[in-house]
């Protein structure tokens, strides 16, 4: 019969974090080895008799060669390692040693609760999703090696466990790994971080990334960083499976659920994600019907545009949206003029419009909006195609004839497209939004609508509500 070896994970410390079977193994040692500042954690677990063999930090090889000594004699022993023998334990280098030295024994590994388990309890639910753990620590992987998984890691959106994040002698890579998962996450994704973990002196914080101080942390903390998902609620940090947004995607239908992922995408990529919320919310319209990033800088808002034109549609009696062609009328969702009791009207088609081009020899878009403007001053007033319609708006703005709750400017094309923007912009008591250069079209214009149409949703980043 052969002598065994039991590697046995005990947890972050305290007993009430050990499995059973962790315990009973250690009630049954004859022998038990382990590092110094372990062994008070479970000698209380221990027969009066069982032996009792330790050393220091920095010597683990010794410590197993004196386990591989005492099965060599013909005994049993028992390895302990805190958290999980598995997960930068012991485990490891039991089997390497055994197989380097040929020694015929049984091993078992008992597993523990790893510290990044005991961790993630305290902080909520941060690790509900794909996770990585990296150690920071040089000592058995070159830093270079190390950079490189945190970049992977940050990159793949992996919420990631950070074990050895600091000690007296290594004080900057904390730093490194901040800056290169700020490169790639949301500034605000929560970071949490418990030391001592089910220990005495148990210390849990919740912060975001970027407010994250490395300084706080020594080599007794585990340091848990969130996804794209995760978020802070009350005291907790949790990070959703998808089981609850299953349920809400079948109440939001396909459509809208496939929308939030991809505003979410879009989000990730901006690279200026840090702006105010009624700028992003039209900025992720925007690129989510064009698909062109370039948005980020030719699309102009002004200060609170999107909440004063959401106010006077709702609260303060106007009605109307009026565009230019009848294409981004039909862009305009349906659900939501009708949500919010507003009409939209384009006037190209009409008889009286045709006439009056003819009479003062100008296009009909441009007789469209006279029109318009006879009739609804007020409305919204939205361009996705002709330059020629904005222009004449211009004109009857500055004639005092029109008095519009609000300017949606992305008409495109080559031909006075991008003066008729640039005539538009010293109306500065008119909340306005324009898609400056030659860029625009209606499918934009109309999506610009439509963000101001579900406003409410945007503190919540869930558009589509009408889809």
């Amino acid at each position: 019969m052969r002598n065994k070896i039991t590697v046995i994970g005990i947890g972050p410390g305290h007993e009430g974090d050990m499995t059973s079977r962790a315990i009973q193994a250690l009630k049954t040692a004859d022998t038990v080895v382990g590092y110094t500042c372990y062994i008070p954690f479970i000698s209380h677990l221990l027969k009066g008799n069982a032996e009792i063999v330790k050393n220091g930090m920095k010597q683990e090889r010794k410590r197993i060669e004196k386990a591989l000594e005492i099965v060599e004699s013909g005994r049993d022993v028992c390895v302990i390692s805190s958290g999980d023998s598995g997960i930068y334990g012991m485990a490891p280098l039991v089997y390497e040693m055994l197989r380097e030295r040929g020694i015929d024994a049984d091993v078992e590994v008992i597993p523990g609760i790893s510290a990044f388990q005991k961790a993630a309890s305290l902080l909520g639910a941060p690790v509900g999703h794909d996770f990585c753990v990296i150690s920071l620590s040089d000592l058995m992987t070159p830093w270079s090696v190390i950079e490189k998984r945190i970049k992977a890691a940050a990159a793949a959106d992996f919420v990631t466990a950070v074990y050895n994040p600091k000690s007296m002698g290594r004080y900057w890579e904390l730093y490194r790994l901040k800056e290169l998962f700020l490169q790639e996450r949301d500034p605000k994704t929560p970071v949490g971080y418990v030391r001592q973990a089910g220990r005495n002196g148990e210390e849990i914080k919740i912060t975001t990334l970027v407010d994250f101080d490395p300084e706080d942390v020594d080599m007794f903390t585990v340091v848990i960083i969130g996804n794209s998902q995760s978020y802070q609620w009350q005291d907790y940090f949790i990070t959703p499976r998808g089981y609850y947004s299953q349920t809400n995607d079948e109440e939001n239908g396909v459509g809208q659920s496939i929308m939030i992922e991809s505003f979410r995408t879009i989000e990730k990529e901006l690279e200026n994600p840090d702006i105010p919320l009624g700028i992003k919310w039209l900025l992720l319209h925007a690129i989510h019907t064009t698909a062109d990033f370039d948005m980020e800088k030719i699309l102009i808002v002004d200060k609170d545009a999107v909440e004063q034109i959401y106010s006077s549609l709702t609260e303060c009696g106007v009605r109307t949206i009026v565009t230019d062609v009848t294409m981004a009328a039909s862009g305009i969702r349906k659900g939501a003029l009708a949500r919010l009791g507003i009409e939209v009207k384009c006037y190209l088609n009409n008889p009286e419009t045709a006439i009056l081009a003819q009479e003062k020899g100008i296009t009909r878009t441009q007789a469209g909006i006279r029109l318009a403007v006879e009739e609804h001053p007020d409305a919204l007033f939205v361009f996705g195609n002709a330059p020629t319609a904005l222009m004449e708006l211009c004109s009857l703005i500055r004639h005092d004839k029109a008095r519009p709750c609000g300017i949606i400017a992305a008409p495109v094309g080559f031909v006075h497209v991008c003066e008729s923007k640039h005539m538009v912009k010293p109306f500065t008591n008119i909340p306005k939004i324009i898609v400056e250069g030659r860029k625009g079209g209606s499918n934009l214009a109309a999506t610009l609508v439509n963000s101001i149409l579900c406003w409410p949703d945007a503190e919540q980043l869930k558009p589509g509500r009408d889809v």
